[in-house]
């Protein structure tokens, strides 16, 4: 068979093993992501294979790089990578996704066991904290009301509408004041 058959072949085994699999994704016909544990697990990776045109006599490209590793230090990310070069080796000339990830699915443990996360938000924070703080003032205010002091308040009394006139009610005080003092009715 060819190295497009057996590409197929496998790309189809992939596809009805993992179907419905949260942690499989399939992001080509040649590249793949599997997550290796829970999504709230601090051990868990996700691991990038993606096939050259002469898989699977040639080794795969597995990656470490994606978004979701970004806590993982980078000699913990070497001795995976290494590892796992290992099982390529060993499976070198045969379809080896499968058995890839349920080798890192078996060894979590194992390649994960010098981990401590890495907090990349607290680094952020520091480096460039008189970058962020005015900026995190700023908004603050933004979501503060609008205090207005006596004078202000009496300026917009005073304002008038797009017509030119003041806005309905404006002066209901003045009108009570100025019906107390005539009555409103004449007396005879």
């Amino acid at each position: 068979m060819t190295a497009n058959e057996d590409q197929e072949m496998e790309l189809e085994a992939l596809q009805s093993i993992y179907e419905g699999d949260d942690c499989f994704k399939e992001l080509s016909p040649v590249s793949f992501q599997y997550r290796i544990g829970d999504l709230e697990d601090a051990k868990a990776f996700l691991l990038d294979i993606s096939w050259p045109e002469t898989y699977p006599e040639t080794a795969p490209k597995i990656s470490l790089d994606a978004f979701f590793n970004n806590r993982i230090c980078p000699e913990v990310k070497k001795t995976i990578i290494t590892k796992l070069e290992e099982q390529v080796e060993a499976n070198l000339g045969t379809a080896m996704m499968y058995t890839l990830f349920e080798w890192a699915k078996e060894n979590q443990q194992q390649l994960m066991e010098t981990h401590q996360p890495v907090n990349n938000a607290l680094t952020l924070t520091s480096s460039s904290e008189n970058v962020i703080n005015p900026n995190f003032s700023s908004s603050k205010k933004k979501e503060k009301k609008e205090q207005l002091t006596k004078s202000q308040k009496r300026k917009l009394t005073g304002k008038t509408d797009n017509k030119g006139e003041l806005p309905r009610g404006w002066n209901w005080a003045d009108v009570i004041k100025h019906l107390s003092k005539t009555g409103g009715k004449d007396d005879d």
